[in-house]
């Protein structure tokens, strides 16, 4: 379908489209405590952020020298339910491990 641009020429009739937004990330992060057992958070960090034994145990070590550690950093959704999927896991276990998360 054509448009006219008051000469008598005709064109094509565009739209802009907008890029879609990225989502906004958010890091997941694990907090230290003085009781949930090491192999715990490994456990944890291998089985909810696919992290292999190496890497979960670097984070491990980082978030009971510093106090806090990021797993990853996820879209909102998927971060929220990471977070949701540790508390649980943890409480199931009782262990007092703590997950939040904040926009990167």
């Amino acid at each position: 379908m054509g448009v006219s641009d008051g000469e008598g020429q005709v064109g094509l009739a565009t739209k802009t489209r907008a890029k879609p937004k990225k989502p906004s990330q958010y890091k997941v992060l694990m907090l230290n405590d003085d009781y949930t057992p090491m192999e715990f958070v490994v456990m944890c960090l291998k089985r909810f952020f696919r992290m292999d034994l190496e890497q979960a145990t670097r984070v491990m070590l980082h978030v009971h020298q510093k106090g806090v550690g990021v797993c990853g950093v996820f879209p909102y959704e998927v971060a929220e339910t990471k977070v949701n999927q540790v508390m649980d896991f943890a409480r199931q276990n009782q262990h007092p491990l703590q997950c939040t998360l904040e926009k990167a």
